[in-house]
């Protein structure tokens, strides 16, 4: 059972145990830390209750209660203002834009993914392939209210599970499903870190969406906020009167998205932080956590020309040791866009202790190139291949997320120079070439679809795009490459293991051609070669066995709206293949 004296010092990974509120038979215990309020009373059903003060700054009340009942704290400040305050670690809330907790029994859920459990790893020499997700926007209820038109955690188990099966991701990555007030934040400004937002149901249905996800072999990560939370005054915000949560220093208080920071030089915030990591982990039985803005962490304001931030480093290295020794078959990401070093090192040694980074040199890279026309491209052919030049430094992820597609940075087809036919083409070499480029993979829901329309959480996906061949064939280019993806160990057994990549090719600015061989260290290999020209190319595969080859994958087939620039099953003469590729293709070749 959590103390109260470890969440003070800044040791507990379980305060959720010991505050908000807990049934226990016909009654429910009642706790919340307010070290600086000059009382604090319970308000349950609309009657409200003295609450006893212990040495710790904890205030406790016990009363009848059930699942269900709405509950507050009326906090009284020592200058004599009373506010009316939702409970920090609550475990389900009022549907926005009310704001009150809710009692609920967490405890009573049946899981039913022991096999999946026992089973899971970090997936360091086995695929993952991550399709991040917004909750309330992949499906929308057509002609609903406001309030209505989300489906909910257990419709969209029977519409999100298949889908995600049947295109060949391993996991869902989904934006913060924590409780918060504005369906514009998309879930990054929270209010509740106990809290599964009640905009999609209750904690149970979420619950099941995930058993669910087990049971059909899909892993489920949630994006984290540890950085800032949302100002509205009934939440954390200046919760008892005194900055509990927040920085003593007004200076340091604030963030640039006019949110308020976490002191983490405070020991009980390090504690409410690193038991809302391991609390999705332990009750929701999550696969992985992605940190958001690891950079603010690791440096103030996010900028490395500013100093370090230590109470922020302190919190990285605390928390992921101890969420590591706890539950090691978990995995931890940072989305960080320094080149802070040691980013995926074990704390033990000088790092921070994630499990992966994301890539965003990588991502920037590479989308720069496909904006530049083809013709032009010569001049960047080294953004292409960048990324190996450091890949080995940290263990990374190939990330093309939700934050390339929103607030004018246009879709992903859309960011793809030339006409329509050139984008789609385009689209399926990049996506090609992020599969089989070492590193684990994410896409954003629609860079599946070849959306024009920049994503807009008010809107579901365009799904009526799949009645166009153009759209729908890209569609199924990316679901076949997912599974080959899959199927070809070759491709995600050894990412970080340097002996299973070898350019080929690297430095053919005049073509626009890369190419390179993938290796499974037991004599499988795929060998990927790509044409970023407008041009048809013939070229050489520098091969290391004689034989006949076959194509695993060509984007310019006709089934995906190609010109069927194919080459059937070429033999290796003198330990050459000689192929020809349309322009903007590429092919992934194997040995029969």
């Amino acid at each position: 059972m959590a103390r109260a004296a470890d969440f003070i010092n800044g040791q507990s990974v379980r305060a959720y145990e010991l505050l908000g509120a807990h049934i226990r038979g016909g009654e429910a215990e009642f706790s919340t830390y307010a070290p600086n309020a000059k009382d604090v009373r319970l308000c349950l059903g609309g009657t409200c209750y003295p609450m006893e003060r212990d040495d710790n700054g904890v205030w406790h009340a016990v009363h009848p209660a059930s699942e269900g009942d709405i509950y507050q704290f009326v906090i009284t400040t020592q200058s004599g203002e009373e506010h009316y305050r939702s409970d920090p670690f609550a475990f389900y809330s009022e549907v926005r834009p009310k704001n009150a907790s809710i009692v609920y029994d967490l405890d009573t859920f049946e899981w039913s993914d022991s096999e999946w459990l026992s089973k899971r790893t970090k997936n360091y020499d086995s695929p993952l392939n991550i399709y991040e997700m917004h909750f309330g926007s992949w499906r929308i209820k057509a002609g609903k209210e406001e309030d209505e038109r989300f489906y909910t955690y257990d419709e969209m188990t029977d519409l999100l599970i298949p889908y995600v099966k049947d295109m060949g991701y391993t996991h869902i990555e989904i934006l913060p499903l924590m409780e918060h007030p504005f369906d514009g934040s998309w879930g990054y400004q929270v209010s509740g870190y106990f809290s599964a937002t009640s905009r999609y149901g209750e904690p149970r249905g979420l619950m099941r969406f995930i058993n669910a996800c087990h049971e059909n072999g899909i892993g489920v990560i949630l994006d984290f906020v540890p950085v800032h939370f949302v100002r509205d005054f009934f939440a954390l915000h200046i919760y008892d009167g005194g900055y509990v949560f927040e920085s003593d220093n007004e200076n340091e208080r604030y963030s640039e998205w006019n949110t308020a920071l976490f002191d983490f030089s405070k020991a009980h915030v390090l504690s409410f932080m690193k038991s809302a990591v391991n609390f999705w982990i332990e009750k929701y039985h999550v696969d992985g956590l992605r940190y958001d803005a690891v950079a603010c962490l690791i440096y103030k304001y996010g900028k490395k020309e500013n100093p370090i931030n230590d109470p922020g480093i302190w919190f990285l290295k605390n928390t992921n040791y101890a969420i590591g020794k706890l539950h090691p078959d978990v995995m931890l990401f940072a989305e960080d866009s320094t080149d802070y070093i040691k980013v995926t090192a074990p704390v033990e040694f000088g790092g921070l202790g994630f499990d992966y980074k994301w890539n965003l040199g990588y991502m920037h890279d590479t989308l720069n190139y496909i904006k530049t026309p083809p013709n032009q491209r010569r001049a960047h052919h080294n953004k292409m291949t960048f990324a190996m030049s450091y890949f080995y430094n940290d263990l990374f992820i190939l990330p093309y997320s939700h934050d390339e597609v929103v607030h004018g940075k246009y879709s992903m087809i859309d960011k793809a120079s030339g006409l329509r036919e050139q984008k789609q083409a385009t689209m399926k070499v990049l996506y090609t070439f992020q599969m089989a480029h070492p590193g684990k993979k994410l896409n954003f829901m629609g860079n599946e679809l070849g959306e024009y329309m920049e994503w807009d959480e008010k809107k579901e996906l365009g799904w009526n795009l799949l009645t166009y061949p153009e759209h729908d064939s890209l569609h199924e280019y990316i679901k076949a490459l997912n599974h080959i993806y899959l199927n070809e160990p070759a491709l995600s057994c050894c990412d970080y293991n340097s002996l299973s990549f070898r350019w080929l090719e690297a430095d053919n600015r005049n073509q626009c051609l890369y190419s390179f061989v993938r290796n499974d260290l037991h004599g499988r290999k795929i060998y990927c070669v790509f044409n970023f020209s407008a041009n048809y190319q013939n070229c050489s595969v520098n091969v290391e066995d004689d034989g006949q080859y076959y194509e695993l994958l060509n984007s310019d087939r006709d089934i995906y709206s190609g010109s069927n620039c194919i080459n059937g099953e070429p033999w290796a003469q003198g330990r050459r293949v000689n192929l020809r590729l349309a322009p903007l293709s590429c092919v992934l070749l194997a040995r029969k």
